[in-house]
């Protein structure tokens, strides 16, 4: 522990010590947004699938991660990819959370959110496009997706494509299934990609 970390844990009380550590950690990234340093933002939002984290850049919404990913990793990677300048900052996310928490309240069918494709390959980021379009409530099959993009026998790198979608819900992978029907594979796991469905009216309840 640090001496200023000591100095203000002897002036105040624990609860209040929190309480003062969120705001200064608020007010540095604030600070930090408005003098062009803060490159990612983060925060948690809390769902019916775990808690999620949200990564958003100046050019939009960078990363979706599941709580079950490894965190380290994932700011890691953001660090590589995007930029070492990474804080927890809420108020960056706003629009995203937001939109978030309407879409699991069943409130939002569409997301209109930037989304920042840093993190996508140029095949990813065509298919990501097409998955786009599938609308809520409506699923569409790997061989559909990659009949689509003019790739007919690409199903198995379309799946590849959507195991590496760094914004899942917000690009709607979990709506792409198997031709049989069957959900097959989700970077969240199949129970996730069911809930997600449920939510939509894809699948019965």
């Amino acid at each position: 522990m640090s001496d200023p970390v000591r100095r203000l844990a002897r002036l105040v009380p624990r609860t209040e010590a929190r309480t003062a550590s969120a705001d200064l950690a608020a007010q540095v990234a604030d600070l930090a947004a408005a003098a062009g340093r803060l490159d990612v933002a983060l925060a948690e939002v809390e769902s019916p699938i775990g808690s999620l984290l949200v990564a958003v850049t100046p050019r939009g919404l960078v990363r979706v991660a599941f709580e079950d990913e490894d965190r380290d990793l994932v700011l890691d990677d953001l660090a590589r990819r995007v930029s070492p300048r990474i804080l927890a900052a809420a108020a960056a996310t706003d629009e995203v959370r937001r939109q978030l928490d309407q879409y699991f309240e069943g409130g939002r069918r569409r997301f209109d959110v930037r989304v920042d494709r840093r993190l996508m390959t140029a095949f990813t980021r065509q298919v990501l496009r097409r998955t786009a379009r599938v609308g809520f409530g409506e699923v569409a099959t790997y061989g559909q997706i990659a009949a689509a993009i003019g790739r007919p026998r690409a199903a198995r790198a379309v799946g590849a494509a959507l195991g590496a979608n760094p914004v899942p819900i917000v690009v709607p992978c979990h709506r792409v299934i198997g031709s049989s029907g069957s959900l097959i594979g989700y970077a969240g796991g199949l129970d996730r990609k069911t809930t997600l469905l449920r939510l939509e009216g894809s699948l019965p309840g």
